[in-house]
């Protein structure tokens, strides 16, 4: 699986412990994300991992800042973009179930390195449960 993943720089250290477990797990990782803890802007690295889902050149991402928040929104005005913020794995399988959701996000300040990797193994292996949801999440997008 190939995956995109961008952080600010409240999330150096959450993405690299990411991208270690994801290579050894097989996956190519495209990594657009800051490695310094110097002020950048969340919209920049979101808005690089949702295009490489718009044009298909990744199957999933992961997007990092402080909250979660400011970074899942800039990756959200993209067409066909479910950016979904989780703090639990418990979340990260609900975004994957009922709403297809394409990247997580996470929120670096509010979540440790392991739950962080924990959610990311979670959303990546769950599946999207289709039936009564597929219709809900064809009008999502405007």
């Amino acid at each position: 699986m190939k995956i995109s993943i961008g952080n600010d720089h409240a999330g150096p250290e959450y993405k690299f412990a990411i991208v270690k477990m994801l290579e050894a797990n097989g996956h190519d990782v495209i990594n657009y994300g800051t490695d310094s803890v110097d002020s950048v802007d969340y919209p920049d690295f979101g808005h690089k991992v949702a295009l490489d889902l718009e044009n298909k050149n990744a199957d999933f991402g992961i997007i990092i800042c402080g909250s979660g928040n400011g970074i899942a929104m800039s990756a959200n005005k993209h067409q066909g973009i479910r950016a979904a913020l989780c703090w639990t794995k418990e979340i990260a399988a609900l975004a994957r179930q009922h709403n297809d959701a394409n990247i997580i996000s996470i929120p670096a300040r509010f979540t440790s390195i392991q739950q962080a990797i924990e959610m990311v193994e979670t959303f990546l292996k769950t599946d999207f449960e289709g039936g009564r949801h597929a219709s809900r999440v064809g009008k999502i997008n405007c």
